[in-house]
């Protein structure tokens, strides 16, 4: 990238703990261009521009050399990590995706339908006498682990045992991987114990669930390897939960400011898919996709070398006036595809699970919990990277 071209572009520093995607600064940025310099390479705004890019084959995942861009050249992490889907390329990936994907079918999925409504009612029940709760911990973190333990065909009863696993895999997203490294790996060990009891279980008893699937995948002759089992199911365990849990607490929150919609959700519960939709759009839980450059190359006028990072603000895309009009919130509008499961060849194998739990659970809370408020300070994650609610404490109207 020439100086001119440096100079000329806003910078944006995503290094700062407190930057967030929804700053004036990013807002301000992308009127002014279509990308930014950034502490971390470059950082794409505009709709169009974070569409076309997100599926250049001149771009590979970006996310592969994290573990050594925080000084973790190997062990247990660093296999996990570099060896799951999520970072692979190429003939790898095309593989493993194909073994994998029929465990995804929506006649699978759509058969657990009356047990995600069934599930998202009794958590409900558990605080709805209140008249208030902390969503966070109370719903959307229990209502994530036990699909996953539905899908797993696993007693729910283990969904606390997978959840703390999954919260401390979660720390090697942040910068402090270096040192929780021990904590994050001791998690990971206990995953992957779990992984290789049931993994040996569908072997013996295969049944229609999840798992079965996997072990049972078959593709031109070739199946998942043992190792690939356990690296894919501690992966789809993490990222399953971590989804959803996060997703339906930013939704809650999205709801808050626009309560019209809310009540609207909860008259035309039809309006569930909807509604994970727009929030993916104006909220999502991944506010950016990275991506890095395999060869240099130039891209609208700008000269990228080899090696670039680049960041896909799924989050200012999605809310990008070029291609948003109408209200910026509206459950009934016509929107453009969001980048709130990525795109191209990564976008998110599991995207359908997380739509159809979420667009079951959101329409049942808006007919129960009416107008419901903030009851106290809620705790976030940074609004960068991967965000969610710590704790958010709510007040409602039983419904």
């Amino acid at each position: 990238m020439s100086t001119d071209q440096l100079t000329q572009a806003p910078f944006l520093n995503l290094a700062d703990p407190t930057f967030s995607v929804q700053s004036d600064a990013v807002r301000q940025a992308r009127e002014a261009s279509w990308y930014a310099h950034t502490s971390y390479g470059l950082a794409v705004l505009r709709y169009d521009e974070v569409g076309k890019l997100m599926k250049d084959r001149r771009l590979r995942q970006g996310s592969w050399a994290w573990p050594a861009h925080n000084g973790v050249h190997d062990g247990p992490f660093a296999h996990w990590w570099t060896s799951a889907l999520l970072n692979l390329e190429g003939d790898d990936h095309h593989r493993l995706r194909r073994l994998m994907n029929p465990a995804f079918s929506p006649k699978l999925i759509g058969g657990l339908v009356p047990r995600f409504q069934a599930l998202a009612n009794e958590l409900i029940d558990g605080f709805y006498d209140r008249g208030r709760c902390d969503f966070a911990s109370d719903f959307a973190e229990p209502y994530a682990a036990r699909v996953i333990a539905i899908m797993l065909g696993i007693p729910e009863g283990e969904w606390k045992k997978i959840a703390a696993w999954s919260n401390d895999i979660g720390l090697a997203l942040g910068v402090t991987l270096k040192q929780d490294l021990a904590k994050v790996e001791a998690a990971l060990e206990g995953l992957y114990e779990y992984a290789d009891e049931l993994i040996a279980d569908r072997r013996k008893n295969p049944g229609d669930d999840f798992v079965s699937r996997l072990v049972l995948a078959e593709r031109d002759g070739e199946h998942l390897s043992h190792d690939e089992l356990r690296v894919s199911l501690v992966l789809l365990i993490f990222g399953g939960m971590d989804t959803t849990r996060n997703q339906l607490g930013l939704a809650l929150q999205t709801f808050m400011k626009y309560p019209d919609q809310w009540t609207l959700l909860g008259e035309r519960p039809e309006l569930g898919k909807a509604a994970v939709e727009e929030v993916m759009r104006v909220n999502p839980t991944v506010t950016w996709v990275t991506r890095e450059a395999l060869e240099d190359f130039e891209y609208q006028g700008v000269e990228i070398k080899a090696g670039t990072t680049i960041h896909l603000l799924s989050e200012s895309a999605g809310t990008d006036p070029r291609v948003i009009d109408g209200e910026p919130f509206d459950l009934t509008a016509q929107r453009p595809p969001h980048f709130g499961f990525g795109g191209g060849a990564h976008h998110c194998l599991g995207h359908f699970v997380a739509r159809s739990d979420m667009s079951e659970a959101l329409p049942l809370l808006a007919q129960r919990l009416k107008n419901p408020t903030l009851d106290g300070i809620a705790t976030w994650l940074p609004l960068s990277g991967n965000t969610g609610p710590i704790f958010l404490p709510i007040a409602f109207e039983r419904g």
